[in-house]
């Protein structure tokens, strides 16, 4: 029954758009105080998203899971080739990461077929505050905030990785104002990274691209070079998979009766 009156509001709010506590309970004909339960709780984990106070949509996590043209078998379609090429022009590996859950893991890497020497980053999940594929995510998706909570539990990898959430907070403004995120030898020593999202899209801010390689090749200059083409080229893959379009952008009011 409780799953039931879940999905019957998630089926509301689908097919109206935009829904307030108020449409559920009068299309629903369920109590309000039961509705705002199970919004609230909907909300919670991310299936509605509130867009305005009091307003709500079918939240991006769902989308995710209802989109199939976003599997990695059909992304990798379209993004493969493209990080070749530039794994090829650059001579790095570059990697294709995504949110799954509420971790980022790098799910393909491209490396360069010239006999030139490369790092290659390993396949699989990354820590939020420590990995470039990571930041470029969490900087540009509320769901995934750091919260003060995690003050003293964020692991060190290396002397260089940010444990501190004042000022990895300060490094998300820093990825969101210029469109990438750097990892400067944070996970491993020697080894850097830059990584962009894959667009403005809700489901582009749940992917991003990057580069990564020694710290002797990545320097600063390479690596600002690199930032700025790895945006570009998220910025052309999502228009090519009709990203380009950017929705509601979540907020984090709390859930008000109509």
């Amino acid at each position: 029954m409780h799953l039931e009156r879940l999905i019957m509001i998630l089926e509301i709010a689908g097919q109206k758009g935009e829904v307030t506590v108020g449409d559920i309970r009068d299309h629903s004909d369920l109590p309000k105080p039961t509705v705002y339960r199970l919004v609230q709780d909907l909300v919670g984990t991310g299936l509605l998203e509130p867009v305005a106070k009091g307003l709500f949509v079918v939240g991006t996590r769902l989308k995710r899971i209802a989109h199939s043209e976003q599997s990695d078998r059909m992304l990798l379609e379209i993004v493969a080739p493209a990080l070749k090429a530039a794994a090829d022009k650059h001579g790095a590996c570059f990697f294709l990461s995504r949110l799954r859950a509420r971790a980022v893991e790098i799910i393909h890497v491209e490396t360069p077929d010239a006999g030139v020497s490369y790092l290659h980053p390993g396949l699989g999940k990354r820590p939020l505050h420590a990995c470039s594929c990571s930041k470029a995510v969490a900087a540009f998706s509320p769901a995934l905030e750091l919260t003060a909570e995690l003050e003293g539990r964020l692991k060190a990898y290396t002397e260089f990785t940010i444990t501190r959430m004042e000022d990895l907070h300060a490094e998300f403004e820093q990825i969101r104002q210029r469109g990438y995120a750097e990892c400067v030898e944070e996970i491993e020593r020697g080894m850097c990274s830059v990584a962009a999202p894959l667009g403005n899209s809700e489901f582009g801010r749940t992917l991003s691209i990057g580069a990564t390689g020694s710290l002797r090749v990545f320097n600063a200059d390479f690596r600002a070079e690199i930032g700025r083409q790895v945006v570009t080229l998220g910025e052309t893959l999502a228009a090519t998979l009709a990203w380009n379009k950017p929705a509601h952008t979540p907020k984090t009011d709390t859930v008000k009766t109509a």
